[in-house]
């Protein structure tokens, strides 16, 4: 082997890691679930792979920055820029409607009669605001009852977003894309 076939091998291995890196910066990026906070969504130690390309919507599956602590947390989004959110009774109303949350039936089902997965509350009430403000996030974990999130550290700054959940690739029995 010649020095330029060995310059050529070089080359081509540090443009290859340039192209990961900036593929793992700028688009996509895996993440290890940590927590029971979405259960049954995604349980402790689920890899996911989140993208950083898509806009952020109601209801998207999402990993930031954690307000309150040096790490990631993995979330619903529930509330938007605009949005009045309120619980009443178990059920979630956002801008004065009922909404179903049918990702939250399986935690329901272990409920004893007359349970609930959280006490009713309105944003005004967690955050000051009547509605979430330009910039912002609500976000609620699946598992109401066990869940760190917006109703006890408050709204979420859009830009401390990391990315929307994708896929979930491990376990291998649970792959499912989002």
């Amino acid at each position: 082997m010649n020095w330029s076939e060995v310059i050529s091998w070089i080359k081509s291995i540090a443009m290859a890691v340039i192209i990961a890196g900036a593929v793992r910066y700028f688009l996509f990026s895996s993440i290890v679930v940590h927590g029971e906070s979405m259960a049954p969504t995604f349980e402790n130690d689920d890899k996911v792979i989140i993208t950083k390309t898509t806009k952020v919507n109601r209801f998207d599956q999402i990993v930031f920055d954690a307000p309150d602590a040096d790490e990631h947390y993995i979330k619903r989004v529930i509330g938007v820029p605009g949005d009045s959110i309120e619980v009443k009774n178990d059920v979630l109303y956002v801008n004065g409607k009922a909404t179903e949350e049918p990702y939250l039936d399986e935690n329901r089902d272990g409920l004893m009669p007359g349970e609930k997965l959280m006490g009713d509350f309105t944003l005004k009430e967690k955050t000051g605001y009547d509605r979430v403000p330009d910039g912002y996030l609500f976000v609620m974990g699946d598992n109401r009852r066990v869940s760190k999130d917006s109703r006890a550290f408050g709204l979420i700054p859009e830009n401390s977003v990391n990315g929307e959940v994708q896929l979930r690739f491990y376990p291998l029995s649970s792959i499912q894309t989002y």
